[in-house]
């Protein structure tokens, strides 16, 4: 779960489009769900990440989002 506490940012699941976020907004995120977060080009983003207890639900880093990527992002 993603609590965003402040500034600007995108959420984004693999294989759909990426959501705006911004203060107040919350994202539940489902065990094995490949996504990524953070600030939006320019700006600074705040949040609390909270991994509930439960079976298979382990947090993996995998390979940053590639500069092209995030780049073809606008607000």
């Amino acid at each position: 779960m993603l609590l965003v506490t402040g500034g600007d940012g995108w959420y984004q699941e693999w294989g759909k489009e990426a959501r705006s976020l911004k203060e107040g907004d919350v994202v539940i995120i489902e065990p094995g769900v490949k996504h990524w977060h953070g600030a939006k080009k320019d700006k600074w983003f705040s949040h609390l990440s909270i991994e509930v207890p439960g079976e298979n639900t382990s947090t993996q880093w995998l390979e940053e989002v590639s500069d092209s990527e995030y780049l073809k992002l606008e607000d």
